[in-house]
This record gives C-alpha cells, sequence and structure tokens, in this order.
C-alpha cells in the first residue's frame, strides 16, 4: 500500500472550497434529497444517504437545513432528479467526467456542451474517458486526523487499498463495496470523517503546465459553477508553482 505520494487535484484544486456557499448548500441539498429518497431516511440505514450528511456536515450546513432536506425527499414537492454522467476532453489531453443530478436532461446537456465548447475543451461520447478511471471508494480526512504514518496504519488495519496523504490531509482509497464498512472501522480510530463517497480515480495522471492550467481551470469553475452539476472529476496534475503563477 502506498503511503505518501502527493496525489493532487482529484477532484478539485486548493481553492475550491472557498465556492459560493449558497450555490454549495444546493448542491448539497439536492444530493440528501435523492439518497433519502432512493433508500430509507435514516442515514444509519442509507449508507449513501450517511455519505451526503457527512459531506454537509464538513461543509458546516445546519443540521435543520440537512434535516429538510432529507423530509423533502417524502413530499409531494420533491423534484424527480436523473443521476446524469457526461465525460469529455479538456486542455493538455486532460479526461474529465462530470456528475450531474438533473430534473431536465435536455438543460443540462446544453449547458455542459456549451461550456466545454466555450472554455478549451470538447464533449465526447459516453464511456470516452471513464475506462482510464477506476471507480472506488474514498474516505477523506483532514490533516488533524493525524500523520501519515498513523492514518496508513489505521487504513490498513481497516482493510483500506492506497492511502495518499499531504499537508492538506488524506485520502484513503477502497473497493465499492467495502467503502462504509472500512469508513466504520476508520470512524472509531480517526473520528468522523470529512466525506465517504464513490470516486472515479485516475489510472495515468496527466501533467497540466503553461498556458493549458489557466484554461483547464477555468473550464472546471465554469462545470461547478452550473446548477445541476455535482462534481467534476479529472486525471490532471498540476504543480504547485504552476498553480502559484494563476495568482
Amino acid at each position: 500500500m502506498a503511503g505518501h505520494s502527493k496525489f493532487k487535484n482529484i477532484m478539485h484544486r486548493k481553492g475550491a472550497q472557498d465556492k459560493k456557499r449558497s450555490a454549495m448548500f444546493s448542491k448539497l441539498s439536492r444530493e440528501i434529497t435523492v439518497a433519502a429518497k432512493m433508500g430509507l431516511p435514516d442515514p444509519d440505514m442509507n449508507a449513501r444517504l450517511r455519505a451526503a450528511v457527512l459531506a454537509a456536515k464538513a461543509q458546516s450546513m445546519p443540521k435543520d437545513n440537512i434535516q429538510r432536506s432529507i423530509d423533502k425527499a417524502s413530499s409531494s414537492e420533491a423534484e424527480n432528479y436523473e443521476e446524469i454522467r457526461y465525460e469529455g476532453f479538456g486542455p493538455g489531453g486532460v479526461s474529465l467526467i462530470v456528475e450531474a443530478l438533473t430534473d431536465n436532461r435536455n438543460r443540462t446537456a446544453t449547458n455542459v456542451r456549451t461550456i466545454f465548447s466555450k472554455n478549451g475543451g470538447n464533449l465526447g461520447a459516453s464511456g470516452s474517458v471513464s475506462h482510464g478511471f477506476d471507480r472506488l471508494g474514498l474516505i477523506e480526512y483532514g490533516a488533524a486526523a493525524g500523520d501519515a504514518d498513523k492514518v496508513l496504519e489505521a487504513a490498513i488495519e481497516a482493510g483500506a487499498d492506497d492511502v495518499e496523504s499531504d499537508e492538506e490531509g488524506h485520502q484513503i482509497w477502497t473497493q465499492q463495496d467495502g467503502m462504509h464498512e472500512v469508513a466504520k472501522s476508520l470512524e472509531a480510530q480517526l473520528g468522523e470523517a470529512e466525506a465517504v463517497k464513490l470516486a472515479w480515480k485516475p489510472q495515468t495522471p496527466v501533467d497540466v503546465t503553461g498556458d493549458d492550467v489557466a484554461t483547464l481551470m477555468k473550464l472546471i469553475d465554469a462545470l461547478e459553477d452550473d446548477d445541476d452539476v455535482q462534481t467534476v472529476w479529472g486525471n490532471y496534475e498540476i504543480s504547485d508553482a504552476e498553480l502559484e503563477q494563476l495568482g
């Protein structure tokens, strides 16, 4: 098991946490409602809902908002959201996977296609890039959970597959079907995780440099700003030096 690799930019770069709060809460609420609607409205009995609630808590979403989102799943006002995945290409040969929850497939497809074409990318067919990623479970902890050795030891004991640690925190990778069992075991040793979710892990990261960095960041920002887009995954690696040049 690898323990100390500096695997960055899996989901989003530094600073992406500073997105507009209301938009973030809206996306978190949507995921909670969908998760509660697909299973039991009890996080202890619904693994996807538990992960959604954990993600909301990590972003300091008020308890009342979380409960309202759960309650909305059983009310007549709940929209019917559809999960859609888009795959495309960004500058520098980067592959991107865009996950959306939408109540209007045509609107979302048009928006995503337009964002790609206006920002140096192009939308591909379904399956055009996902073959270069592994679908895995991802458990995230902040740096306060412990040093790399402590987290690595806990992850091995919990049955995780891999750990990647840097100064910002820890990413613990598991098989899909074992994610929640590993998360429960880790919680006993490290406390509550910041996030527990299914993720797309790139098999071969691509280094992005020069002008492609700014173009790629603009593309990802535009995708993340779309109301229907929940998550953007990519196989890009950007050095700290390149990120600092963005200002």
